[in-house]
């Protein structure tokens, strides 16, 4: 689109005025005052409220010190869940605004990329096809401009918009008013913004849109179920403790200290807590890797990805086309790039593709056209800048082709150029059979040599009024050009390693068959048999189960059949990651498993859309997200398993010294400075676990496969029930030789503390096949952590006053 208007837009002394008037760009959403959700959050908890109550009854007994030694431990608890709240609030803000939505506006005389957020009123924006409006504004320039506005009116029809004209002047499908949030379907314009942040017809709405939350995964459904049932057995169980022991002693109190011990070391509370740090932080580690996450379930969804779709052109290929073969008179040439001129045959045929391009192109193939021009016409006559492009027609899936028509300097004489795939060429210049298929095959041809090829044709237009469509212009054939786009140079050695992880890679193209076929060979994709979207289209479902079983590789295939790709594929029971960047894509990206939109050259609705954003379009960080999805996966498997081991030495050392008869070996400080231990572990140690070196050489995991599978817990079960049978035995032998329970318990208690760090590295040895990783690869954390743990703990047997809080005693002191 070229725009006349000689207006510099804003200054930026201006914008800065402007801003500081209005605010920013942004809706003000009740989540964004996350300390009072924290704060509520952690004040609700039911191990809190136990501590609390805990607290309390030591007021009761007499036990002040105990009372306030528990409760410095209850608010070291509060602020640890208070650092990982925000530590995970401080991560998912920083993902947000990565994928807050860009615009283009005018401002010093200078077009310029800056964040939605910086807009003000008075700015020129500009929009295109895919592009979110990011505020409220007038039309001031438009060329075949629609609007989905269905997210404010609720009506699914685009509706059409004109510069100079309101909704009181013509009906409302011709308004020259843009709203944010909506989203541009077609056509490109330009707008003068009225209204931000909250002055929008969006920001009226309310908050309401903001504040809707993504309903929660599968594997969050799994572990809230987990800990529900975990806190259903411990209510019940420590019911009967606290029976237990009234009938024991005689005693209530007593009684309720020890059920409430039993309840905190049953409870995992930091399990939904585990789960949200190690999705947020994975998001960041994901990011770094050049993939921006916009939903966190996509991130468990990676580690069972069996089928990864992916487009030819800018994501296997480096999206850098040029001109290389030019056909025209029955003549053919080469271009090497440092050869300057052409031989005259070939002058039309350049002149007709760059007047059949955008004026000023964003499209790498729309640029290649005219530098191919500037190159080879520069001093030939055929580039006319002073002629006026006066009406277009667009691609379509009926017709792959797209023309220009253009008033010449001859006065009313119109020229039209037209360019799209060969076989509608062929078509709209009405060749005889033999011709075109001729023609057909010499593209064929070009396209064996990895190139992409495009038809080129011309016609005359002497009426006032236009046709409404190409196939009533009588074209001519002028000639074929054929483009080159490099493959990337490291696309080989990833799908090498999707395929050694069960991944496969299936190609979708619009590009011709030929060209998809040799750019698949050379990238690693068996590309027999090329599947062609004719074909797709003659096929019913019985057939195309099979033809996805067979083919990896779909060409000429059009959005709608993208769609019907891949529901084909999520019918035969694969999970599917899928790479898109145009409005078409959308419904494809939304039906997949994971949708991957182009971060660069991806519109804005595709993006909206999709699970993931590469940050640049390449594909090597959608393999990096597959290995670090399973990567995530695999940690959160870990500190779940561990979480669950170190509970049950607690339990059993809360438990059976009571049911047996003896005094409590246990009391609420102690299994919160266990908790201490054991969150950090969970959300620090394990969430850095390095991925094991097989990582991706093991199939996806299994669709429904659930995170704690028998074989997982009964891992952990035995490991905790060693380390508690150890604790309890060592009690008991305390108790029999004659110690008092102090003693026995500064007996016992480090045991139990020794034995929660010794979890931690079994569950990491014990992890299949991560012996020798855990060998080659010390986690640091792990060794930080327990550390502090043995220091804390050196501490606890050498000073008196910590350790008579804890009904211990020093006996380091007494050694030295």
């Amino acid at each position: 689109m070229r725009r006349e208007d000689t207006a510099s837009g804003l200054t930026s002394a201006e914008v800065a005025a402007l801003q500081a008037r209005y605010g920013p760009n942004v809706i003000a959403s009740a989540s964004d005052r996350l300390w009072w959700r924290t704060a509520r959050d952690v004040l609700t908890e039911p191990m809190f409220l136990l501590l609390l109550i805990a607290t309390a009854l030591y007021g009761l007994l007499g036990d002040t010190p105990q009372a306030i030694t528990l409760l410095a431990f209850v608010l070291a608890v509060v602020l640890l869940t208070a650092f990982q709240s925000h530590r995970t609030a401080s991560v998912l803000r920083a993902l947000r605004d990565l994928s807050a939505p860009r615009a283009h506006v005018l401002r010093d005389g200078k077009r310029d990329s800056v964040s939605a957020v910086q807009l003000v009123p008075g700015d020129i924006v500009f929009v295109e096809e895919g592009a979110k409006i990011p505020a409220d504004g007038t039309l001031i320039e438009a060329h075949e401009l629609s609007i989905d506005e269905s997210l404010l009116t609720g009506e699914s029809v685009a509706v059409d918009k004109h510069p100079g004209l309101s909704g009181g002047m013509r009906q409302e499908a011709t308004s020259n008013m843009l709203f944010s949030g909506t989203m541009v379907v077609r056509g490109q314009g330009c707008m003068t913004v009225t209204a931000t942040g909250a002055h929008t017809q969006l920001g009226r709405i309310g908050m309401q849109l903001a504040d809707v939350r993504e309903p929660s995964s599968p594997l969050q459904l799994e572990i809230r179920t987990f800990v529900r049932r975990f806190a259903t057995l411990a209510l019940i169980i420590c019911a009967l403790l606290v029976l237990a022991y009234r009938w024991r002693t005689g005693a209530w109190l007593p009684g309720l200290l020890a059920g409430i011990t039993l309840a905190i070391s049953l409870l995992p509370e930091e399990l939904p807590v585990i789960m949200t740090v190690f999705m947020a932080l994975g998001a960041r580690r994901i990011v770094n890797e050049g993939v921006l996450t916009r939903r966190l379930s996509a991130i468990e969804t990676l580690g069972q990805t069996s089928v990864l779709c992916v487009d030819k052109t800018g994501t296997l290929t480096q999206n850098r086309m040029s001109v290389r073969t030019l056909y025209a008179n029955g003549e053919e040439a080469w271009l090497r790039g440092d050869e300057p001129a052409i031989t005259q045959p070939f002058h039309e045929l350049i002149e007709y593709l760059v007047l059949a391009s955008e004026i000023e192109p964003l499209d790498p193939m729309e640029r290649a056209f005219h530098e191919a021009g500037h190159a080879y016409l520069a001093d030939t006559g055929r580039l006319h800048p002073h002629w006026s492009l006066v009406q277009e027609y667009a691609l379509s899936p009926e017709l792959p082709a797209m023309s220009h028509g253009w008033r010449t300097s001859e006065p009313g004489e119109s020229l039209v150029a037209c360019k799209g795939a060969p076989e509608a060429i062929c078509a709209l210049c009405d060749m005889q059979p033999e011709a075109a298929q001729a023609l057909l095959e010499r593209a064929t041809h070009m396209a064996e040599k990895g190139l992409r090829v495009l038809g080129v044709a011309k016609a005359r237009h002497d009426g006032q009024a236009w046709p409404a469509g190409q196939r009533e212009f009588d074209f001519t054939f002028v000639g074929l050009v054929g483009l080159l786009d490099p493959v990337r140079p490291d696309v080989t050695g990833a799908i090498a390693e999707c395929k050694a992880a069960g991944v496969r890679v299936v190609m979708i193209t619009g590009d011709y068959p030929s060209t998809a076929c040799a750019i698949a060979t050379e990238v690693g994709i068996a590309a027999a048999p090329v599947v062609t979207g004719a074909e797709l289209a003659a096929m019913d479902d019985a057939a195309l189960q099979r033809a996805i079983r067979e083919s990896n590789v779909f060409a000429r295939v059009t959005p709608g059949q993208k769609l019907r790709l891949v529901e084909a594929f999520r019918r035969a029971g694969e999970v599917v990651a899928m790479t898109g960047d145009g409005v078409n894509d959308a419904p494809a990206l939304k039906a997949a498993h994971i949708g991957i939109a182009m971060g660069r050259r991806g519109a804005e609705v595709a993006r909206e859309v999709a699970s993931l954003v590469l940050l640049r379009d390449d594909f090597s960080p959608i393999v990096s997200a597959i290995r670090l999805g399973r990567r995530i996966y695999g940690n959160l498997k870990r500190a779940i398993s561990y979480s669950v081991a170190a509970h049950i030495p607690m339990v059993a050392a809360a438990t059976i010294p009571v049911v047996a008869g003896w005094q409590p070996m246990l009391g609420p400080i102690h299994i919160v400075a266990l908790e201490l231990v054991i969150t950090p572990v969970c959300s620090i140690v394990f969430e850095n676990e390095r991925e094991r070196s097989n990582v991706m050489r093991e199939r996806p995991r299994r669709v429904g496969e659930r995170l704690m599978t028998n074989r997982t817990l009964a891992t952990s079960v035995t490991l905790g029930c060693i380390v508690g049978a150890i604790v309890v035995l060592a009690y008991a032998i305390a108790l029999s030789v004659g110690l008092d329970a102090v003693a026995a318990r500064t007996v016992a208690f480090p045991l139990l503390v020794s034995g929660n760090l010794g979890l931690m590295f079994g569950v990491r040895l014990l992890a299949r096949g991560a012996k020798a990783h855990a060998l080659r690869n010390a986690n640091p954390y792990g060794w930080a952590v327990a550390g502090f743990a043995l220091a804390a703990l050196a501490m606890l047997l050498t000073i008196p006053a910590i350790a008579t809080v804890f009904d211990m005693r020093a006996v380091l002191a007494d050694l030295m």
